[in-house]
């Protein structure tokens, strides 16, 4: 039986399904759409409007076995090194969010403001496209959102009965998830409302997890802890490797870890890559292969924030 015949087969007037529930059967039937050796790319045709981050948010980096060399300049002829892993780059960045993130009590009739730079750079040479995208989204989904997407902007019309995205828009909904790394990470694990939080985790759940948590993690605001225990949750997660060389990214010298995937599923070549102040472990932003829509041509595209916070309407700046 296809994913499309099971989704067929809910029943209509059985109790409305959970967050978590109706983000697994997106992720099961996003599964069986994709070719198995296909590395997932992301473009314009999917956009970043939050009913699609789901979409979009599959390649991103987490777990834990894969280390990197990291040359420290000690004075001295010959470098010493450091191995770093990605436990401890996770672990470092969830400290950093602790010790810098902004407690934040947003009415329902507020909006998230955030800013985002997006850079598009083609990776058969040519000049670099910059954009910057400034989105007002509405804090409980009952108001029209105003967002921006390279550079095109656009009205989200209010959440509508049955409607669905992950992360949830609702910051209602973003509080009620674990701020515990081992209870988040199962109950994004479970379909149902009673998560078995004594069950462990089998080998072929840890995508559906990565792919939740590194989706949550793409929101630019989220509530007090949730996203040093996202970043924990991810350094449970095996698959993840730390890229080997350090990058220049927005200022930083930066290292970069990516998600790689079990055989035969969409990740297995790795894909988007999160990148953290190799000093810090701060989160700086995101680098991926993407193409544009309607066109072949690949970029590396590079994005992250610039500013975020809560104001009283769209167009008002923190």
């Amino acid at each position: 039986m296809n994913e499309i015949e099971l989704l067929r087969e809910w029943d209509a007037d059985a109790p409305p399904l959970t967050d978590t529930a109706r983000a697994r059967a997106r992720f099961r039937l996003y599964q069986a759409m994709q070719a198995p050796a296909t590395t997932p790319t992301t473009g314009r045709a999917l956009g970043r409007r939050p009913l699609l981050r789901i979409a979009v948010a599959c390649a991103a980096a987490a777990a834990v076995t894969a280390t990197v060399v990291v040359a420290q300049n000690t004075g001295e002829n010959a470098p010493r090194t450091q191995v770093v892993s990605a436990t401890t780059v996770l672990r470092g960045a969830a400290a950093e969010a602790r010790r810098t993130e902004k407690p934040l009590a947003p009415r329902d009739d507020q909006f998230i403001y955030t800013k985002e730079v997006i850079e598009l750079k083609p990776v058969s040479g040519g000049p670099v496209k910059r954009y910057v995208d400034e989105s007002w989204n509405s804090v409980d989904g009952s108001k029209k959102s105003y967002v921006s997407e390279l550079g095109h902007t656009q009205w989200v019309p209010p959440a509508q009965k049955g409607e669905y995205s992950w992360p949830p828009r609702e910051w209602s909904k973003l509080e009620k998830l674990p701020l515990d790394p081992n209870r988040l990470t199962i109950v994004l694990r479970e379909s149902g409302t009673k998560p078995d939080f004594g069950r462990k985790t089998r080998a072929d759940e840890w995508p559906q997890v990565q792919f939740f948590l590194s989706g949550l993690l793409r929101t630019p605001v989220l509530p007090k802890g949730l996203r040093s225990a996202a970043f924990e949750a991810l350094a449970t997660v095996p698959g993840v490797e730390v890229l080997p060389d350090r990058t220049e990214f927005n200022g930083h010298t930066a290292i970069g870890v990516r998600y790689v995937g079990p055989r035969g599923t969409p990740w297995e070549k790795g894909g988007r890559v999160l990148l953290f102040d190799a000093k810090t472990y701060q989160y700086l932003g995101l680098r991926e292969r993407t193409t544009t829509k309607l066109t072949t041509k690949v970029y590396e595209q590079s994005q992250y924030i610039v500013a975020d916070g809560v104001v009283d309407r769209v167009l008002q700046r923190p």
